[in-house]
């Protein structure tokens, strides 16, 4: 069963910052597209023990974000990054970086222990562990025949 959901919009924060770059260098800074939220990128890997995932969220504090397991084995991690208020006499030329709410959502295999989650944030990289359950051994039992 694969843990990682297909993210059908990956790419397109790239497509919308090469449209502003064309538009802004023909028409001098005329039409601008936005990103409205911020999305965080997520490394998922497995070894023998445990499945852990390395979630990227620069400038964004371990108190604005929030993780949790349901009882469907879903891990769903949530947050904002904040939009840094502009100074006053700063004219902006170019604004790149996303702000705002996110979540993301990943169903989890039933093999691990979601009652022992290990997260760390270091490094503006929050660290996300799950242990793994130790495969049960299958039993086998003796019929006597009659």
């Amino acid at each position: 069963m694969s843990i990682i959901k297909v993210d059908p919009f990956r790419g397109f924060d790239t497509m919308v910052r090469r449209f502003n770059e064309a538009f802004e260098e023909s028409m001098n800074g005329g039409l601008k597209f936005e990103i409205g939220d911020f999305s965080p990128r997520v490394d998922v890997c497995e070894d023998e023990k445990a499945l852990t995932f390395h979630v990227e969220l620069p400038g964004i504090n371990k108190d604005q974000v929030k993780v949790t397991v349901s009882d469907e084995n879903i891990l769903t991690i949530t947050g904002e990054k904040k939009r840094e208020e502009k100074a006053e006499g700063k004219n902006y030329m170019r604004v790149e970086r996303s702000y705002g709410s996110f979540t993301r959502s990943f169903n989890l295999p039933d093999n691990l222990w979601t009652d022992k989650v290990d997260a760390h944030f270091d490094n503006g990289v929050l660290n996300i562990s799950i242990p793994k359950k130790e495969p049960s051994k299958p039993k086998h039992h003796e019929i006597s025949i009659h």
